[in-house]
This record gives structure tokens, C-alpha cells and sequence, in this order.
């Protein structure tokens, strides 16, 4: 009886010891497969070393410097004779702007300007004077106030070309008038083709200045012109 005792106290034993080390072993497999805290997958993307890309730079507005040409073809025809003062007139860039290698101002901006000042020329003296200028210009849309140095245009007065017409007129009638009658058909002659030629030249009137559409006029910038980045 003793000894049937004894067998079952070692059977339950060993079966307690066989319990025990397989519920070790499972707790340590389980600790084995989880991740350790702080590895390499948890940490950010800064501190594997990978870096932000670099953020490109805002385009910066263009400053067009005083002094710089503006090549325009009028739209309008101005002169001094038919013009008047604070007349505006349209046009547009002949070329583009072109600033430390960029363009600033594209071929064909819309431009705005104004008569300052007109003058015809007198019928016998005098000369005739068209000052004009611009005022805005339209980029990309936009329309910019803008400050350019006067542009003038004179035609020089009459008076050397009456005194030849007048002469010339003169002679003729003195000559026809000679034919005519001897001496005193020279006099009389003389006198009408000096009036003659004198009346002609004073009824066509001088030579007006004339700016036609479609021609080129270089204006300058007076001031600095800022363009706002595309």
C-alpha cells in the first residue's frame, strides 16, 4: 500500500514539474516576439537621418531701373495741328524689357499715354511742337502707372522756305512780265509774282509734326518701375 502511495506522489510531481517548465517556456517565447520599446521602427523619420526637401525661393518682383528704353508702335496718329494737350493715345511694346537677363515686360504690352504739349506751325513763321509721354502700361493683365521722360518732336519754322517760294515766285513774274512788256512789264510782274508766290506759301501753311500710327517712338523711364513675379 506504501509503495502505491509513493508511485502516485511521483507521478503527480512529475506531472506539476512538466506543467511548470512548458508554462515558462510560453512566457518566454511571448517576451521574445515583442518588439523592444525606442527600435529603429519607432523612431522618427528626422532620426534615421532622411531630410526634409528644400523649399524653393518666392519669385521676387523685377524692378525696371530709371533710364530704361521703352520702344513703343502708336496705335494712335497725334499732330501738332489736330492734337491738343492731355489727349491720350494708345500703343504697344515693340519689344520685350529685358532686365539682368529676365523679361520684365513682354513684346506687345498694351500702353497708355498723353499729349503735354502741341504747337502747329504758324503760316509764315514759327515752328510746330508735339511733346507726349507715357502714362500706364498693362503687364500680364495688370496695369501699372509709369513715368517716361518727355518724347518732342519739332518741325523747324517756315521762314527759309517762304523767302525761296516767295523769290521764286517773284522771279517768274518778272520774267513772264519782261515778255511781256520790256521794263516796266518786269516791274509790274515782279510784283505779282511776288505776292503770287507769298500767298500760296501762306494759304498751305507750315509743316505740322506727325506721329502716324504704326510708327516707333523710344520713350525712357523718368522713374524706377516695379513689375510684380509671374
Amino acid at each position: 500500500m506504501k509503495k502505491q502511495l509513493t508511485l502516485c506522489g511521483m507521478v503527480v510531481v512529475l506531472c506539476l514539474s512538466f506543467g511548470c517548465g512548458k508554462s515558462d517556456n510560453s512566457s518566454s517565447q511571448s517576451g521574445s516576439s515583442t518588439p523592444a520599446p525606442n527600435s529603429a521602427s519607432d523612431q522618427a523619420p528626422g532620426a534615421r537621418g532622411v531630410q526634409a526637401p528644400a523649399q524653393t525661393p518666392a519669385p521676387q518682383p523685377i524692378v525696371v531701373p530709371a533710364g530704361t528704353a521703352i520702344p513703343v508702335i502708336l496705335s494712335t496718329t497725334l499732330n501738332s495741328r489736330t492734337s491738343h494737350e492731355g489727349d491720350e493715345f494708345e500703343g504697344s511694346l515693340a519689344s520685350p524689357v529685358i532686365v539682368d537677363g529676365q523679361e520684365a515686360i513682354p513684346k506687345g504690352a498694351h500702353v497708355t499715354g498723353k499729349v503735354v504739349t502741341t504747337k502747329a506751325q504758324g503760316k509764315f513763321k514759327g515752328e510746330a511742337i508735339l511733346t507726349v509721354k507715357l502714362t500706364r502700361i498693362n503687364v500680364r493683365g495688370k496695369n501699372y502707372p509709369i513715368a517716361t521722360r518727355a518724347f518732342t518732336e519739332i518741325e523747324k519754322g517756315k521762314g527759309k522756305r517762304t523767302a525761296i517760294v516767295t523769290g521764286g515766285g517773284a522771279a517768274l513774274g518778272a520774267l513772264v512780265g519782261g515778255l511781256a512788256g520790256g521794263g516796266k512789264g518786269a516791274a509790274i510782274g515782279a510784283g505779282v509774282g511776288g505776292g503770287g508766290g507769298l500767298a500760296a506759301s501762306g494759304a498751305t501753311g507750315g509743316k505740322n509734326v506727325t506721329l502716324a500710327a504704326e510708327s516707333r517712338v523710344t520713350f525712357r523711364l523718368a522713374d524706377s518701375l516695379t513689375i510684380d513675379p509671374q
